[in-house]
């Protein structure tokens, strides 16, 4: 059998190829797959968007999504230059992004709805064609509404300025507003053309934290077309409180308490916080807790007596969280943690606290739920208080079901098209060399099996059939990952949230970052962990986020050389002071990379009302040579496996190996 073959190894794959003949049962079948293939990997390459830390802001990350980082406003304007006023490209801009809300402003003052509907749909199928000219007709057709599947394919490919069809594409136009569909038309070809705008989707961690929405956009992520998440070390945080680790669940709710953010908690995932707020009047009714006064940010009106109790739960849930962390230190000494069990250095008489040998005056000596002899242990009142949490966040469906899309969309790195992604760190020895790093009892991993082996460790928490043992080390290092020195989500020094709160001496509070934030500015030190993780091609990068970049104090997100790109400029409000911007979207397009600096949104309201769009500064980063094809792709490099595969299986046909299915 293989005499008669110079090309394959037909013996080695028969068993594959027969698997193959199924999906392809002739000839015929293979030879027009692969015609398909063929043609695919000369398209241009589809458009990338990556987002960093998005923190909760849901409505300026849909805003972000829905004008696919300026793209469609860019199209609107190459497409309509010189053929419609600016207000009118406003209009349609919004009316892309809001469809439902817009076409209720619109109906309420058009005075000829139906003209405005003709003009309206006309010029959207125009967009559309633009957005859908880099993509076969079958994945057009895949991303089609079945309502319109069929008469959206006809307008996209019948132009109403070719006299022989014009009549054809009005009658259609006119037969939508007609029979009163003009308005799920519209609604229906927007969301195409949102969706059609950005090809895939990569976030580089921390969906939550901070902002009102996580759980919106939780949802609006598990109904999106094609994305993937690299976990940030807040994402982490909230898979820890799912998964039981109490130490995760204080530090969620400490959090949520410092920001005035209970809607996520609340609203999103049926979290009940009234015996969190008994528990606080009880044991701190006649404390002012100063310290623990939530940061109020724009918008979000409190009246006193809430602020004051916000501030009680607040230290309420952060003295248990001091005491759930130390117990999981103290149970892994191979952490080497137990330094941050801080109430045992405190002398509750003098409120004094010793660090180093050194001693600190404490900001506030108030602990009534400490007992001296043994700082860990909780009261009676904490104990139970703390089931209840566990029980809300372990039972808490909606959180376990969004918990197990991140889990199925993510992981602790990937690679993309030559680019690492990745949230936080890759941790390194200070020369540069990548740090081994302990992830279980004497197993040691450094750079790709350290990332690799997290994400494992990371899904056992999750999986039923771990070993118990193992499942709950695995729920514990939640927590390492969260504040543990070596931890590719944190590598800090420490976590000073202790001394932030209770020491007036500030230099207490500094973090000294790992050898990856000193050294990932060096190209060198960049290609050699492109090199650990066996990214190869003449344009590869690193991509990141976690660390906020200073934008008006000059900081370039652009760093090593072209080789690095720091893409968090801060989505949350508590930054924009820090960063004087609202965040990054890197964009990857057949042309190359472009970054694109976001000013603060406003509002969806504001941007349906009065036609207002994020405003955005697009800095060209690298541009290519020639347009990139599919083929330049990962992508490329499957289908050209795929084509290879085929062309075994038409020689096994040819030559009587395999038999076609006729």
């Amino acid at each position: 059998m293989t005499s008669t073959n110079h090309h394959y190894d037909i013996e080695a794959d028969m068993r594959y190829l027969s698997l193959l003949s199924q999906s392809f049962p002739t000839v015929a079948d293979a030879s027009t797959e692969i015609i398909n293939l063929e043609a695919i990997l000369n398209l241009p390459k589809g458009t990338e968007h990556f987002l960093a830390d998005i923190h909760g802001e849901n409505e300026a990350f849909q805003h972000v999504l829905k004008n696919a980082s300026g793209n469609i406003k860019r199209k609107v304007n190459e497409i309509f230059a010189g053929d419609i006023r600016e207000s009118e490209k406003k209009d349609l801009c919004t009316l892309i992004y809001y469809p439902e809300r817009k076409l209720e402003l619109i109906k309420a003052s058009e005075p000829d709805i139906d003209d405005w509907y003709h003009i309206t749909i006309h010029q959207l199928v125009k967009i559309c064609r633009d957005v859908s000219s880099k993509y076969t007709r079958s994945k057009v057709r895949r991303s089609l509404p079945a309502d319109f599947s069929y008469i959206i394919e006809e307008l996209l490919h019948e132009r109403a300025d070719d006299t022989n069809k014009a009549a054809y594409v009005n009658v259609i136009v006119n037969t939508i507003i007609s029979t009163g569909r003009a308005d799920d038309f519209i609604i229906a070809l927007s969301g195409v053309i949102q969706r059609l705008a950005i090809d895939q989707l990569h976030i580089l961690g921390d969906i939550y934290d901070r902002g009102p929405g996580a759980h919106i956009i939780m949802d609006a992520m598990q109904r999106y077309h094609s994305w993937d998440i690299q976990w940030g070390n807040h994402d982490i945080l909230w898979m820890g409180a799912c998964a039981g680790n109490d130490a995760c669940i204080c530090n969620v709710l400490r959090l949520s308490l410092r920001y005035a953010n209970l809607a996520t908690l609340e609203e999103g995932y049926g979290i009940n916080l009234v015996p969190l707020a008994t528990f606080a009047m009880d044991a701190y009714g006649d404390d002012p807790c100063e310290e623990f006064l939530p940061k109020l940010l724009k918008g979000n009106r409190m009246d006193e007596k809430t602020r004051q109790l916000t501030a009680k739960m607040h230290k309420a849930i952060s003295i248990i969280q001091f005491k759930e962390e130390a117990r999981i230190f103290k149970r892994r000494p191979e952490w080497k943690m137990q330094d941050r069990c801080l109430f045992n250095n405190v002398d509750y008489e003098r409120g004094i606290c010793t660090i180093d040998g050194k001693e600190y005056e404490m900001t506030c000596n108030h602990f009534p739920t400490v007992d001296p002899n043994n700082p860990d242990s909780l009261t009676p009142e904490e104990e139970q208080l703390m089931k209840r949490l566990h029980h809300s966040f372990t039972v808490s469906e909606k959180l376990r079901k969004h918990i197990r899309t991140l889990l199925s969309h993510g992981c602790m790195y990937a690679i993309y098209n030559s680019n690492l992604l990745f949230h936080a760190s890759i941790p390194l020895n200070s020369d540069g060399t990548l740090k081994e790093v302990e992830l279980y009892k004497g197993k040691k991993y450094s750079g790709l099996q350290l990332m690799l082996n997290t994400g494992m460790l990371i899904r056992s928490a999750f999986e039923s059939d771990t070993e118990l043992e193992e499942r709950s080390y695995a729920i514990d290092y939640f927590l390492y990952l969260w504040c543990g020195k070596d931890s590719p989500l944190f590598d800090k020094s420490k976590m000073a949230t202790f001394e932030r709160y209770f020491l007036k001496d500030r230099e207490t509070y500094k973090e000294e970052k790992g050898n990856y934030f000193k050294l990932r500015d060096n190209e060198e030190i960049c290609d050699r962990i492109l090199d650990a993780f066996n990214v190869t091609g003449p344009n590869r990068h690193i991509i990141n986020g976690h660390v906020p970049v200073h934008a008006s104090n000059g900081e370039n997100p652009i760093k090593a050389n072209g080789k690095l790109m720091v893409i968090d400029g801060g989505f949350s409000e508590a930054y924009h002071k820090e960063t004087g911007i609202a965040g990054y979207t890197l964009v990857y397009h057949s042309r190359g990379f472009q970054l694109v600096q976001h000013e603060p949104f406003t509002s969806a309201a504001d941007s349906i009302q009065r036609g207002t769009d994020i405003k955005s500064t697009t800095q060209i980063v690298e541009m290519s040579t020639h347009r990139m094809l599919v083929a330049d792709t990962d992508k490329g490099a499957e289908l050209r496996a795929q084509i290879s595969d085929l062309k075994e299986l038409l020689y096994a046909y040819r030559h009587g190996i395999i038999k076609e299915k006729r």
